[in-house]
């Protein structure tokens, strides 16, 4: 029987087969001997070895089309970023890190908005125009009344989607909407510290329907970045390509005079936070390659 890894908990693995059942599986002594490791979305062929105890073996492990390290995960369809508009407010420069660290994996990028209730439409539009040339699709929803939730099934629909952002955004009230039910553990905004209570304590995949699938995660309290030379960071933000004719080349787009993206930005065709965020990583970079 074919089906998918869900879970991995201290060499248990938890399949979700075709018959539409989940089986704990074990792996067997093969793939050890051949430093082979199942991952949480391995696409696999189980042996059911009792039907009423849900019961079986992982007999083969089919090749990956990616594999992602954090979350670790393998074939990743999509990358939901989820922010709230509110309550916690947006942190622009983790977005933008979640945004890079899921393009240079080359993964197709949805950022949702949540809790749109909260917010107005001055404050939508502003982000809006911030993130609508950086290569990702953009959804703003509301988790209590059911805004945006039938666009964002459509958009996840027959995908494995990866599901990032910091606690207490809405990540799994919004998991709860697309299935209709409650799956994930939901949690209160701390009032004094206004973030979110961590309710998701390790990656697992819940299953939407039979072809659609969410891998929840941990909240990303921290966010880092690793490019090994800081000259490719500008290749990850899409609002530069079309104001590269700079006077210097290469131009790192921080300090050169005659910069066409600076002077892009000065202009408002290239959002201005988002340049500050890609000046302040490349700075950051720099700085790591020093020591």
């Amino acid at each position: 029987m074919k089906g998918r890894i869900i879970k991995g908990i201290a060499g248990f693995y938890y399949v979700y087969a075709s018959d539409d059942n989940i089986y704990e599986c074990k792996a067997r002594g093969i793939f050890r001997k051949n430093n082979i490791k199942p991952m949480v979305g391995d696409i696999v062929s189980l042996d059911v070895l009792n039907e009423q105890e849900m019961t079986g073996n992982i007999s083969e492990v089919f090749e990956r089309k990616n594999e992602l390290i954090r979350p670790a995960v393998a074939n990743v369809d999509l990358a939901l970023i989820v922010f709230a508009l509110k309550n916690p407010e947006p942190d622009y420069l983790m977005l933008d890190k979640l945004l890079l660290q899921f393009k240079m994996q080359k993964l197709p990028v949805v950022i949702c908005f949540n809790k749109e209730d909260l917010s107005d439409k001055v404050k939508i539009n502003s982000i809006f125009e911030i993130y609508q040339n950086s290569g990702a699709g953009i959804i703003f929803t509301c988790a209590v009344d059911g805004q945006g939730i039938e666009e964002l099934k459509k958009l996840l629909t027959g995908k494995l989607s990866c599901v990032a952002g910091p606690s207490g955004v809405g990540k799994s009230s919004l998991i709860n909407c697309l299935r209709n039910e409650v799956v994930a553990g939901t949690g209160d905004i701390s009032k004094k510290l206004k973030r979110g209570k961590h309710t998701t304590r390790h990656s697992e995949i819940i299953p939407i329907d039979e072809s659609t699938f969410i891998m929840d995660t941990p909240g990303f309290g921290k966010v880092d970045i690793f490019i090994k030379d800081r000259w490719l960071l500008k290749e990850y933000y899409d609002e530069f390509f079309l104001y590269e004719q700079c006077r210097f080349k290469p131009c790192s787009h921080t300090h050169e005079p005659d910069c066409a993206v600076k002077e892009a930005v000065k202009q408002g065709l290239v959002a201005k936070e988002r340049y500050d965020n890609y000046a302040f990583l490349f700075s950051e970079l720099e700085k790591i390659r020093r020591y």
